[in-house]
């Protein structure tokens, strides 16, 4: 299953215009939101803290192994412009392939919820160290203008929206179902004496991640035809349903 680096803003000085909290508070509430439907559909996650900086959260990121760097900012159009710009950005790296296919995912999918889908854009840049630096296929989305009043207002009325699309697009970038979030339980593998296989997608012919043995726990986090996703100790997959009880 997937594994991402999670890094939401930690920039705590950028102001929103509607007084309500930084460019770091609501970053971080969006990823608050995102992890019920990231948990949902499989995908792991490590998540950078509020007093880490970008520098910080690359270097940690490339000391382990993900799939994917997602870093989560709202924008600012900057002196002499000052509120006056709204849109949405997905930066990537101009020689990484994989970057902008998933720039492009976000730009296609955030264009069907942000009220000015001709102002979501993909754009290639050298400059910024999390698309630069990272040694995974990354992406950094510039989500609204936190100096716009219309752009910060929608960023705050739309946080579980905007998250639950954001997740979406990872589903498709990393060709895996996407299912809404239940709260999450506990359950018990019911394979009468054998194991139940964890496997990668949710078919007979994926590849197998873990054999749980019967009887063991698992947490469910959600549901798609006839299989959970369960993590399982370290791992998460999906298994068949009618096993776990």
């Amino acid at each position: 299953m997937p594994i991402i680096y999670l890094s939401p803003s930690t920039q705590e000085r950028n102001l929103y215009v509607t007084g309500t909290g930084s460019e770091e508070d609501w970053m971080n509430r969006l990823a608050d939101a995102m992890i019920p439907y990231l948990n949902s559909c499989g995908i792991r996650y490590t998540r950078n803290t509020p007093d880490m900086t970008a520098g910080s959260s690359i270097r940690q990121a490339n000391q382990g192994w993900y799939d994917f760097y997602l870093a989560l900012h709202s924008n600012a159009a900057g002196e002499g412009n000052y509120g006056n710009v709204r849109g949405i950005i997905a930066f990537y790296y101009p020689t990484s392939t994989q970057g902008q296919r998933a720039a492009q995912i976000f730009v296609n999918n955030l264009r069907e919820i942000y009220p000015l889908p001709d102002r979501v854009v993909t754009r290639s840049t050298t400059s910024l160290g999390e698309v630069r630096d990272s040694k995974f296929p990354a992406v950094l989305l510039e989500i609204g203008y936190h100096d716009n009043v219309d752009d910060a207002r929608w960023i705050e009325g739309n946080i579980t929206e905007i998250a639950r699309n954001i997740v979406l697009s990872l589903t498709d970038y990393f060709d895996i179902p996407f299912i809404w979030p239940t709260d999450p339980w506990d359950g018990q593998v019911s394979a009468g004496g054998g194991t139940l296989n964890l496997r990668s997608r949710p078919n007979t012919s994926s590849s197998v991640i873990a054999s749980i043995p019967d009887g063991a726990a698992v947490r469910v986090y959600g549901q798609y035809e006839d299989w959970y996703v369960v993590r399982y100790g370290d791992y998460v997959g999906y298994a068949l349903a009618r096993f776990i009880r």
